[in-house]
C-alpha cells in the first residue's frame, strides 16, 4: 500500500489463484499511469495488466459514472475507484469470429456462434458479441445489444448502433412484434411430425409463449428436431419450457435429463422478422442450423 491510495482491497479464491479482484480508491493521483498503478497493487506483470485492461477487465469510476478503462496511459483523480477483475484462465481465451448477415446503418444482424457470450461481464468483454461487433463495424459506431442469446447456443442478433434504434427495436420486442424461429433437437417427441403445439407456462411470474412444429422424429434413437417460434423472451425460455414438458434440448448442460450430447446445445437462432424501424420495409432473416448430426 501507498499513499496513493487510502483503500485497497484483493481477493483470490483457493480454489482458482489465478482470479484476482483488486478495488483501489485514489487519494492522492499517483505519478504513473493506470496500468502501472494497477500492476504495483495487483502483483502482476504490467505486459499482463495492459492485456486485462484492453479486454475490458478495468472498470474506473469517478463520481456516479461507471466504466471500463481500457486506455493503459490514463491518468488517474483523486476520488477515482480503480478496480481490476482478472482471470487468467479467461483472458487467456481466444474467442470464436462472429458473421455478419446484414448492416442497416442504424443496426446489423449477426450470426453469433456458440461458446460466444452476448456481452461481457465484469471480468472482462472480449470473448463477448458486443465487444467483436464495436471492433468490427465500419464505419465505427456504438453496439448496443437489443436481445440476447444463451452463450451456448448459435444463430441471429440484433445490435443497434443509434441510441434511437435500440429504443425502437426494444419497444417492437417488448410489444412482441419481433417474431423469432429457433430450431432444436430434442430427447423424445413431443407430438407426431406434423403436428403443432404450443407450450405457454409462464417463466419467473411472466407470460411466456413457445409454441412449436414437429419436423421430423427419429424413432430408432428417440430423436426430433421442431421448430420454435416465440414473441416473449424470458430467460432461457425454450429450454426451460421443452425440459418442463419432458423433452429436453439435446446437449443442455442445465436443463433435462438423458440429453447429453458432445455436440453442444442443439438450439439455433435462425430467423428474424420484424419491420424495419428506418425505413419500414419488413426485414426476414434466415440461416441454416449448421450443426453435425447426433450419433
Amino acid at each position: 500500500m501507498t499513499d496513493h491510495a487510502d483503500h485497497a482491497d484483493r481477493t483470490a479464491t483457493a480454489s482458482a489463484p489465478q482470479r484476482t479482484v483488486v478495488r483501489l480508491t485514489i487519494d492522492r493521483p499517483p505519478a504513473t499511469t493506470a496500468s502501472r498503478f494497477l500492476a504495483e497493487h495487483a502483483g502482476l506483470p504490467h505486459a499482463r495488466v495492459k492485456d486485462a485492461m484492453a479486454k475490458g477487465a478495468t472498470w474506473l469510476r469517478r463520481g456516479r459514472h461507471e466504466d471500463r478503462l481500457r486506455r493503459a496511459t490514463a491518468a488517474l483523480r483523486r476520488g477515482d475507484v480503480l478496480a481490476l477483475y482478472y482471470d487468467a484462465a479467461l483472458l487467456a481465451l481466444e474467442p470464436p469470429l462472429a458473421e455478419l448477415v446484414d448492416d442497416r446503418g442504424g443496426y446489423s444482424v449477426w450470426n453469433k456462434p456458440p461458446g460466444m457470450l452476448s456481452q461481457g461481464t465484469r471480468f472482462g468483454d472480449h470473448c463477448a458479441l458486443l465487444r467483436q461487433v464495436e471492433r468490427a463495424v465500419a464505419p465505427s459506431r456504438p453496439a448496443l445489444l437489443v436481445h440476447r442469446l444463451d452463450r451456448e447456443a448459435r444463430g441471429l442478433v440484433l445490435i443497434a448502433h443509434e441510441r434511437s434504434t435500440a429504443a425502437a427495436l426494444g419497444q417492437m420486442l417488448r410489444e412482441h412484434t419481433i417474431e423469432k424461429r429457433y430450431r432444436v433437437r430434442v430427447r423424445g417427441a413431443p407430438l407426431p411430425p406434423g403436428l403443432r403445439g404450443l407450450i405457454d407456462a409462464p417463466l419467473d411470474g411472466k407470460p411466456a409463449i413457445s409454441a412449436y412444429a414437429v419436423l421430423t422424429h427419429d424413432a430408432a434413437r428417440d430423436i426430433s428436431d421442431l421448430e420454435v417460434r416465440t414473441t416473449t423472451g424470458r430467460r432461457h425460455q425454450i429450454r426451460r419450457h421443452l425440459a418442463d414438458i419432458g423433452h429436453p434440448i439435446l446437449g443442455d448442460p442445465r436443463y433435462g435429463t438423458d440429453n447429453h450430447d458432445p455436440a453442444g446445445l442443439a438450439l439455433a437462432a435462425v430467423g428474424l422478422r420484424f419491420r424495419c424501424p428506418l425505413t419500414g420495409d419488413t426485414r426476414d432473416y434466415a440461416i441454416t442450423p449448421e450443426r453435425p448430426p447426433t450419433s
